[in-house]
């Protein structure tokens, strides 16, 4: 009986680890759909052929090397082709199928090199980008994975922790490793052409599609649910049951703060509701609520999820002063909110320390952008990142990929 009962356990939790990692995986239509749309049409394409291929490359990637780094133990029985109930050296056997982890884990790092690839948009070659995601996916993400949620480090004796850090479903580990990734690109890049006026003032440069990118959002808040609800890891249990109803009402509610918050802030500040400013704010009050979403209370997650999207807004306006050029906000969504994120832990979570969460955040960021921008500058180097001027105002959809989303707009001579 206890046998049958363990078995049926194990069935039902990776079951539910499949399913969350398949609504994660489609998150990746979520990014490629909000990017498309806060893009100029006559660069669609190659932002659509960038999200499908960093996925593949994120994938095959973490595959051959990554989830061996993040996981030593994990990674080597994957590759041992082991899939049993239980996983060479554990000390006691698992809840659900190994391969249903890697599964899970691998959409994740996806998701990292997504936010990557709106920051660089309409300006940096396709092939540099896809070369960066073979660094980034394979050793970068991994690394840094490893001293957060591998419990088995590379190098040394302690994890982050055994600092008192704590994420979650990585407001800090995913989304903000993403952004730092982004802002050394884009330091390298430089501004889009035309975005920035000598006098200071900066130029907008509208989105070809908002229906599309409203879209994106919607899919990118679906799955989040899979992205947070499958870091409880088990559903198998009363507690665990709980702990996941709990997790995907905080994750909701803190969507909906970020976006009235948003919405209203960009209306006290422009006079306008301004559509960009609410998808964004709906996004990062889902950052915000990553690295904790299983202890804070129903309308504490909306407060948190509300700073987060008023943050947000104030941190795009900040960029575009710095000059430094983002088309989608990714670097304010996931780097700015996921440090604030990693910041409220504490508030909620006893098992964390403000001390803890600065160290883990410090630790991540310096690793991720250090190495980023070594990696980003031997590219820059060896081939360049940076397309022309001339193929930058024809659209790089035509040099980086030889065809247009939208074949039948054609401009009035």
């Amino acid at each position: 009986m206890e046998n049958q009962i363990f078995e049926l356990s194990y069935a039902l939790d990776t079951f539910y680890f499949l399913v969350c990692g398949a609504l994660v995986m489609w998150m990746a239509a979520g990014f490629a759909m909000l990017e498309a749309g806060l893009v100029r049409s006559k660069n669609t394409t190659e932002i659509l052929t960038k999200n499908v291929a960093l996925f593949a490359i994120a994938c095959t990637m973490y595959m051959i090397v990554g989830y061996s780094i993040m996981y030593p133990s994990l990674g080597a029985s994957l590759l041992a082709g082991i899939t049993g109930d239980g996983v060479a050296g554990a000390e006691e056997p698992a809840t659900y199928a190994p391969s249903a982890d890697f599964f899970f884990q691998v959409v994740f790092v996806a998701t990292a090199m997504s936010i990557v690839s709106g920051a660089v948009a309409e300006r940096m070659k396709l092939w540099s980008f896809l070369i960066f995601a073979i660094v980034m996916t394979g050793v970068i993400y991994p690394m840094e994975g490893n001293w957060t949620w591998g419990g088995d480090p590379v190098f040394g004796m302690y994890t982050l922790g055994d600092l008192g850090f704590s994420d979650f479903a990585g407001s800090g580990i995913v989304h903000m490793a993403g952004a730092a990734a982004a802002l050394a690109g884009v330091l390298l890049l430089g501004a889009r052409k035309g975005k920035y006026r000598a006098d200071g003032s900066v130029v907008a440069i509208p989105g070809a599609n908002l229906p599309l990118a409203t879209l994106g959002t919607f899919i990118l808040w679906m799955g989040w649910f899979g992205f947070n609800g499958g870091s409880v890891l088990a559903t198998a249990s009363v507690e665990n049951a709980n702990a996941v109803a709990v997790v995907f009402m905080n994750t909701n509610a803190a969507a909906c703060g970020g976006l009235v918050a948003a919405l209203l802030t960009a209306r006290l500040l422009f006079g306008k509701a301004d559509l960009t400013m609410a998808l964004n704010g709906a996004l990062a009050g889902l950052v915000a609520i990553t690295a904790e979403p299983s202890t804070p209370t129903p309308l504490l997650a909306t407060l948190f999820g509300a700073v987060g999207g008023i943050l947000v807004v104030f941190s795009i306006i900040t960029l575009d002063k710095l000059k430094i050029d983002d088309p989608v906000g990714a670097i304010s969504v996931h780097g700015v909110v996921g440090l604030l994120g990693l910041l409220l832990v504490p508030m909620t979570n006893d098992g964390s320390s403000f001390s803890g969460q600065l160290i883990g955040a410090a630790t991540i960021f310096v690793w991720v952008f250090v190495t980023s921008l070594i990696a980003f500058f031997a590219i820059k180097t060896v081939m360049g990142i940076r397309v022309t001027e001339e193929e930058e105002y024809e659209g790089v959809d035509l040099s980086e990929c030889g065809l247009e989303a939208y074949p039948e707009f054609v401009s009035a001579k």
